[in-house]
């Protein structure tokens, strides 16, 4: 069994972002279509899929770029899987700096 995944040129948002060359290429406008394609991803793992996935990690290292800039949401070892039948409490999991502010450390 294999696993075949798209190559991602740019890498992740986060090199892309910390990176004065590429840098400079992020507009705003590619920004702003990466924020909007993260919300669409979230909503249709939150909303969409059956059950509903949780991905815990959202972070610039976990939000991968293609050669058009377009975003793509990567690295699901920490996810969930959210039943609606059950209480869905388990450990705390993220990265620090991007886990929900109304959570305990």
């Amino acid at each position: 069994m294999f696993l075949i995944y798209e190559y991602m040129e740019r890498g992740s948002l986060f090199c892309n972002l910390h990176n004065n060359e590429d840098a400079v290429e992020l507009d705003w406008a590619k920004r702003v279509n990466i924020v909007k394609a993260m919300a669409h991803a979230l909503a249709y793992l939150h909303h969409d899929c059956s059950p509903s996935i949780i991905h815990r990690d959202i972070s610039s290292n976990n939000i991968l770029l293609n050669s058009k800039f377009e975003a793509f949401v990567a690295d699901f070892g920490t996810a969930r899987l959210l039943h609606a039948d059950s209480s869905n409490r388990t450990l705390l999991a993220g990265t620090y700096g991007y886990i929900a502010p109304g959570l305990p450390l």
